[in-house]
This record gives structure tokens, sequence and C-alpha cells, in this order.
């Protein structure tokens, strides 16, 4: 269990924490765009009142807000959440070769899917820096087996190496922590391999709920009852830490969906999902336990960020790339109106789940049924 942070270093760690994923999504669209050379008017560190900030020498006004929830950029001819092109008369002439609406729907394209990228690009940064400076795990191998626990009554023993859990590969012990988590009481497939052969059990894995979320809700998880073996992190060239990280960003985007999946199947609790009041209280423990912490949950929440941004809601990148992919079989954009209502249902869709997830924040909804029930 997290040491819990001192009040005055939970918002200092969010502020840490969020800027630098914010920065590096913003920037991948502003370097993709300028490298398409369509112009940005304004780069935005948070959202309102603009604290400080500067004007470059191409008319770009970088600046920090006072509300540190996101950012933006925003590019000549990009007027709107939607990028409504309806708006487009009002650019003066000499801009209209710099205007983002303009420019073919290929670049528009890769600018917007530049922002998750970037955040998927920091991640594998962080990880292959990690893996060349310190090590990287790379065993699943058993060191004890619980008594009682479904690993013991499915017959696995110590020195098993477990190869799949569920269908999802686990070359780490935390790639099975996060196959196991997500499927409490789920009776699963277990590829073990002991020695030189290989072995698939059938497991009913336990269920735990002596975690809970930052908000005070209990975690129900799943238990398969065993420890890792003891192993020394040994650090490897960058040529192979490169795509050791690669690999690793690729494996944590798939646990992201597993639990998205297994949410929808009713394993894992929506109450378990956290807002910002959640990351700020996790930031704040994480960084008592030092800067290589802090920074691996860096990694972990840049993912969770691009992951987030690919998904197709209007408002986020994925929407629009959703209606790029629309204009692109069409050959002809969307219609106003059309990307209009897209774009408020969009909108309340956000809005909903940020009420929502503060509500588990706060325990609200905990608390609710506590009274109704």
């Amino acid at each position: 269990m997290l040491p819990h942070a001192p009040f005055w270093l939970v918002p200092l760690a969010f502020v840490c924490l969020l800027g630098p994923l914010v920065f590096f999504h913003e920037l991948g669209h502003y370097l993709v765009a300028r490298l398409f050379g369509i112009r940005a008017e304004a780069f935005s560190i948070g959202f309102g009142h603009e604290l400080f900030g500067w004007t470059d020498r191409r008319g770009t006004r970088w600046k920090i807000a006072w509300l540190p929830l996101g950012g933006y950029v925003r590019f000549v001819g990009d007027m709107s959440p939607a990028s409504n092109p309806s708006e487009l008369e009002n650019i003066a002439p000499e801009l209209r070769q710099h205007a983002f609406q303009l420019r073919p729907v290929w670049q528009r394209f890769l600018v917007v899917l530049a922002g998750p990228l970037a955040n998927f690009i920091l991640a594998i940064a962080i990880f292959a820096t990690f893996f060349a400076t310190v090590g990287a795990p790379t065993s699943s191998v058993v060191g004890e087996v619980l008594k009682k626990s479904p690993a013991a009554q499915a017959g696995i023993q110590r020195g098993d190496r477990i190869l799949s859990l569920a269908g999802r590969s686990t070359p780490t012990f935390a790639d099975l922590f996060n196959a196991t988590a997500v499927r409490p009481g789920e009776t699963v497939n277990i590829v073990v391999q002991r020695g030189d052969a290989t072995s698939q059990l059938q497991v009913k894995l336990g269920s735990d709920t002596s975690l809970r979320a930052a908000n005070g809700e209990p975690i129900r998880r799943g238990v398969l009852g065993i420890t890792p073996s003891t192993q020394q992190l040994q650090p490897m060239p960058i040529a192979r830490a490169v795509p050791a990280a690669v690999n690793q960003t690729a494996r944590l985007t798939g646990a992201i969906v597993d639990t998205v999946g297994q949410m929808i199947r009713g394993y894992v609790s929506p109450k378990q999902i956290g807002g910002p009041i959640s990351i700020a209280r996790v930031a704040g423990d994480v960084a008592t336990l030092g800067p290589l912490d802090f920074i691996n949950l860096l990694a972990l929440l840049s993912i969770n960020l691009g992951f987030i941004n690919l998904l197709p809601v209007p408002m986020l990148d994925g929407g629009h790339l959703f209606f790029y992919v629309i204009e692109t079989v069409r050959r002809r954009p969307v219609t106003v109106e059309a990307l209009d209502w897209a774009f408020r249902g969009g909108l309340a869709l956000i809005l909903t789940l940020l009420l929502f997830v503060t509500g588990n924040d706060l325990g609200l909804w905990t608390e609710l049924e506590r009274l109704i029930g």
C-alpha cells in the first residue's frame, strides 16, 4: 500500500505529472503541423485565463493558463473544437495557405494522430531509458505458491514459468498481475512451462478486496496465489532497450483494452475508475517513493492518455480521425450540421464521464448506495 503524501505535495505532484503529458501531446500536434506549414496561433498548457506567456517569431502565443486539466494547440483555420470549416471565409487571404482546414485530409489526419502518438513515444522513451540504465524485468518464474490458493489447487509449483493467462502473454510478473487482477472469480486457462515441458491448466481465480481505490472504494481483483522468484535487473544495450520498451508499451496498451473489456463484462466495477482527484492523490503518494517511481507513473499515464485520445469519441482526437476517415471514403467532408451535433453529443458524453469519475473520487456513489440500501 502506498504511503500517503502530505497535502502540499498532492497538487504539486499533479501539476508535475499532467504538465509534461499535456505538453508532449500538444507538441506532437504542433510539430507535425509545422512540418506541413500549418501555422499555430496558440499553444496552451491549461485552460482559462493566461497566467504568463510569450509570442514567438512565427506568431504563436505560448502560454500557461490557470486550470491545469489539459491544453490545446489552435491552428489558423481551426476556430472551433469540431474543426468546423464554416468560418474559413473570415481568414485573411495571406493566411489561407497556412490554414489547418484547407489542407488535404491526409495531412489533417496525421496532425491529429501525432498527439496520441507523442504520448506513446514518451512512454517508450521513458521505458527505454530505464531499461538501459537500471534494467528490465524479464521473468515470470514462480517463487512461492501460497497454500490452498488457486495456483496450489491447479498444481502450479515453485520454479514454473507462467507463459500466458487467459490468452494474454505474461513475460513478466507485471503482465501476469495485470491479466489476473481484472478477472476476479473467473475460470481461465494458464500456460505453464516446467523444465522443457509446457502444459495448459484451467484455474478458477480467487477474489480479493483488501486494496482500496483512492476514493476508498474496495478494489475487487483476481488472485492466483503465487509470488515471483527473486530476480536482479540487468541493464541492456540501447539497441535492445528500445524494442523492449516498444513491446512493454504495447503490452500495457493491451492491458488497458483488456481492463475495458472486463469492465464491460462486469468483472471490474466502473466505480474503480478515478478522475482528476484520484490521479492527484496517486501522483502525490507515488512522489513520496522517489523520482524513478514517479517517472514510471508518468509513462503509465502517458499510455492511458494516448489510448483515451484514440477512442472514436467526438471532442477527442479519435473523433476527429473518425470523421477524416468518413471524409476520405465519401470524398467530401461531413456536413457542418452533422459535425456540430456530433461534437455536442461528444461534449455531453465527456462532461457526463467527468461528473461520474468525480463522483467516484469523492465517494458519492458509494455513499448514495449506502443511503438507499
